[in-house]
């Protein structure tokens, strides 16, 4: 696994950037930025394709890609060319009027999702407060729940955003403690349980709000049947069926959407990250008409949402999934990555969880945290992130070569061994 040779930044060699180094920008951070991160101790200045850069030249691949959000690699360039093209015309109108660029990409993103509608937002979070919103509103205008009584059904150990609504069905507490009162509306079930989920839908169920692959709690895949499930018990119900894809999604898990991997298609599909081709925030809320259709003037909204450089860049990265190529590479690359797992579960892998190029690996936790596994593996030029106990999640862009994935599995290797 060779890095790729780096070329000089005319911005550097005129001496226009100012030079501090990872350590002393590390420290620069502490008095200025909340601590609400604790990132690894790598401080990148530049990317390209799947390797970034730190301050002082040294070369890393990426195997996390900005959870999803970096599904097509740094910089890569369809994307930047279409930044670029629309930063020389139009970058915000706000939605009071019209711009050129948004019909466009809703209307090819919807043919991609094979839905009706969509609602262009920014953030995942925001695309998820947008789904509440709008399976409240149609519980309330369809349905005929009664006012301020819909109910929501999650599942433990989900990880939606950050937002205060969103953390009041969160079951970590880290992300709950001390910023209570909480939202009320949402019954919590064990995730892959359809008769806990059965019992919790009533007549005041709006909707059922699950991740076909549950991200941030270790890449948790349900059972075969688990999603099927959930539709025809959503259908059966009266319910809608909302899937947050922000992770999951576009390519990820091997096909444009996880929930494809079972033909379901839920009501609404909540999209983000890798939307944005790690350029600028895009979400979308995408469905059925009779749903997003709920919504009039002035009832939601967003002044960044649907801005013409997001259109831009989102219908670019539609662009990119409709030759399929992605969903192939993520097909075939995951085969390589799930044979190299299994080739090191008893040598301090205990376990994981695969689907497409994406993999939640469990370690032995006698051989440290997922924490110091990560550290480790930043020493070795490989950059990976840990989540709950010793678990690491591996989550490469798209684009890397089957010669990267397998020296990452390789120095994985080592750093166990």
């Amino acid at each position: 696994m060779t890095a790729p040779v780096r070329t000089e930044d005319p911005q550097e060699s005129r001496g226009s950037r100012e030079t501090r180094g990872s350590q002393e920008l590390i420290r620069a951070e502490e008095p200025v930025l909340a601590h609400n991160y604790h990132p690894l101790p790598v401080v990148v200045a530049r990317a390209e394709g799947t390797w970034v850069e730190d301050v002082e030249g040294r070369r890393y691949l990426d195997m996390l890609a900005g959870y999803s959000a970096l599904n097509f690699g740094h910089r890569h360039p369809a994307l930047i060319d279409a930044a670029h093209r629309q930063l020389d015309r139009l970058t915000l109108t706000s939605r009071a009027f019209h711009n050129d660029r948004l019909a466009e990409f809703a209307e090819r993103l919807a043919a991609l999702t094979g839905t009706d509608m969509v609602l262009p937002m920014n953030t995942g979070a925001e695309a998820v407060e947008s789904g509440v919103k709008v399976a409240r509103k149609w519980a309330y205008d369809v349905k005929g729940v009664p006012a301020d009584r819909a109910t929501i059904v999650v599942a433990a150990d989900n990880f939606h955003g950050r937002t205060t609504t969103i953390v009041s069905f969160s079951t970590d507490e880290t992300a709950r403690a001390g910023f209570g009162p909480f939202t009320p509306g949402f019954r919590i079930v064990p995730y892959n349980d359809l008769a806990a989920l059965e019992a919790a839908v009533d007549e005041t169920t709006a909707a059922v709000l699950i991740e076909p692959i549950q991200g941030e709690a270790g890449v948790i895949i349900p059972d075969d049947g688990y999603l099927a499930g959930v539709r025809e018990l959503t259908r059966r119900k009266g319910c809608l069926f909302v899937a947050d894809e922000i992770q999951s999604g576009l390519g990820r898990t091997g096909s444009t959407l996880a929930v494809e991997h079972e033909s379901v298609v839920p009501d609404v599909v909540l999209l983000g990250k890798a939307l944005g081709g790690g350029i600028v925030p895009v979400s979308a809320v995408v469905g059925r008409r009779e749903v997003l259709g709920v919504l009039h003037p002035g009832e939601h909204g967003s002044t960044f949402g649907g801005n013409p450089l997001a259109a831009a860049v989102g219908t670019a990265v539609v662009e990119l999934l409709e030759t399929g190529e992605f969903q192939r590479r993520a097909t075939e690359l995951g085969a390589v990555l799930r044979d190299g797992l299994t080739g090191l579960v008893g040598k301090g892998v205990v376990g994981f969880r695969s689907r497409g190029l994406w993999a939640g690996v469990d370690i032995d936790p006698a051989l440290g945290t997922g924490r110091e596994i990560s550290e480790r593996l930043m020493r070795e030029g490989i950059l990976v992130k840990d989540t709950h106990g010793s678990t690491i999640r591996l989550a490469p862009p798209l684009t890397i070569t089957t010669e990267e994935l397998e020296g990452a599995l390789g120095t994985l290797e080592k750093v166990l061994r």
